[in-house]
């Protein structure tokens, strides 16, 4: 990463990353755990409804492919612009 426009790029990429990964986290934890939940408690999910779900177990799943796949696409970005590992 020699010049600063591929720098840039670089830290452009990873915002973007960032920003979305905080958005699909949020619209999931307090969104459907909290805000969409009376909307979510005809749905089933096992033997509870979606939105408790969601509180509970869901927001931690998806929390947790979040960071793979963070780290699934940093590795990726990083190769792109020649600062892997």
């Amino acid at each position: 990463m020699a010049d600063n426009s591929s720098s840039n790029a670089y830290w452009k990429a990873n915002i973007r990353i960032i920003q979305i990964s905080l958005v699909i986290w949020a619209l999931v934890s307090f969104g459907f755990g909290i805000l969409l939940r009376p909307m979510l408690s005809g749905i089933a999910v096992g033997g509870t409804d979606l939105g408790f779900w969601f509180a509970q177990q869901g927001s931690i799943l998806v929390f947790l492919a979040l960071i793979f796949f963070y780290a699934w696409r940093m590795n990726k970005l990083d190769a792109e612009h020649g600062v892997e590992e």
